[in-house]
């Protein structure tokens, strides 16, 4: 098992590698086409995207989660008496 401490970098990791994966898979089959070599092409596009995404996500990510929980609505607290 992993340590609960470095989960939050664990999670962006495994996010910003699959995330730049399909999203440079996408952008370099619209501009290349499904050609020889388009694996090459595609994880020459994929590495450079991944090193700018990694850290992006690890700065994003408590940004975007303090943005959506300020969007939700608190749950309602129990009334005394009752159990949750």
């Amino acid at each position: 098992m992993i340590p609960a401490r470095p989960i939050p970098v664990i999670f962006g990791l495994v996010l910003s590698c699959l995330m730049s994966l399909l999203i440079s898979g996408v952008s370099t089959l619209r501009s290349a086409g499904l050609i020889d070599g388009f694996f090459g092409i595609w994880m020459g596009a994929w590495l450079p995207s991944w090193i700018i995404a990694f850290p992006v996500v690890l700065v994003v990510a408590p940004l975007a989660r303090r943005i959506v929980s300020n969007l939700a609505k608190p749950a309602p607290k129990p009334a005394e008496g009752e159990r949750r």
